[in-house]
C-alpha cells in the first residue's frame, strides 16, 4: 500500500488558492483512481484508490498546511508503511508556474507543510512532489501570495499542471522513484 497526501487547507476560502494545489492533485488522482466514497479520517479526508494491483490511501490534512505533519504521521502509523510508500505533493513558489520536481528526501525548502511533516517524522527521506505555483510579485508578502487565486491565465496552466502531477503520482506508483524523476524532472 502507498500513501499520497496532498496538502492544503481545508474550507471554502481557500479552495482555488495557490497553496491547494495538493488537494487538487489528490481530488484529480480520486478522480481517475478512486475506489470510495471520501471520509474523514487522520485528522483529513480520505480516499481509497488502487493503481493497477497497488492499494492507495489518498489522504488531504485537515490541519491546515503548517500542521500536516500530525495527520500524515497518524496515517502513516496505522498502516505501518516505510516512508519510501509515502509521497507528499504540495505547492513550492520557488519553482516556475506549473513546473514539477520530484525528490527523494531534502529540505522543507521554506514550505511549512513539509516543515511540520519533517520535524513530525523526523528526517526528511520521503518522497515528495513539489508544483511550482509562481514566484510573489514585488511588494507581495509571501504568505499573501500563497494564499491568494490564480489568475485566469495561470488556472489554465495549473489545470494542466495538475493533471500533469496526476501522471507522475501514477508513475511513481507503477513503475517507481527513479523512473518518475526522470519523466517528470527533465520539462
Amino acid at each position: 500500500m502507498k500513501l499520497v497526501a496532498g496538502l492544503g487547507n481545508p474550507g471554502r476560502k481557500y479552495e482555488e488558492t495557490r497553496h491547494n494545489v495538493g488537494f487538487q492533485v489528490a481530488a484529480k488522482l480520486a478522480e481517475r483512481f478512486g475506489q470510495s466514497t471520501p471520509r474523514a479520517r487522520f485528522q483529513g479526508e480520505t480516499v481509497e484508490a488502487s493503481i493497477g494491483t497497488e492499494k492507495l490511501l489518498l489522504l488531504c490534512p485537515h490541519t491546515y498546511m503548517n500542521r500536516s505533519g500530525s495527520s500524515i504521521l497518524a496515517s502513516r502509523d496505522f498502516y505501518k508503511l516505510e516512508l519510501a510508500d509515502l509521497l507528499v505533493v504540495c505547492d513550492d513558489l520557488s519553482l516556475p508556474l506549473g513546473k514539477l520536481r520530484i525528490r527523494t528526501k531534502g529540505s522543507s525548502g521554506g514550505q511549512n507543510g513539509l516543515r511540520d511533516i519533517i520535524q513530525r517524522l523526523g528526517t526528511d527521506e520521503f518522497p515528495r512532489l513539489r508544483i511550482g505555483i509562481g514566484t510573489p510579485p514585488a511588494g507581495w508578502d509571501a504568505a499573501d501570495f500563497v494564499l491568494s487565486k490564480f489568475t485566469k491565465e495561470d488556472r489554465a496552466e495549473m489545470e494542466i499542471a495538475v493533471a500533469r502531477a496526476a501522471d507522475a503520482v501514477e508513475c511513481w506508483v507503477r513503475e517507481g522513484i527513479e523512473s518518475c524523476m526522470n519523466q517528470y524532472n527533465a520539462g
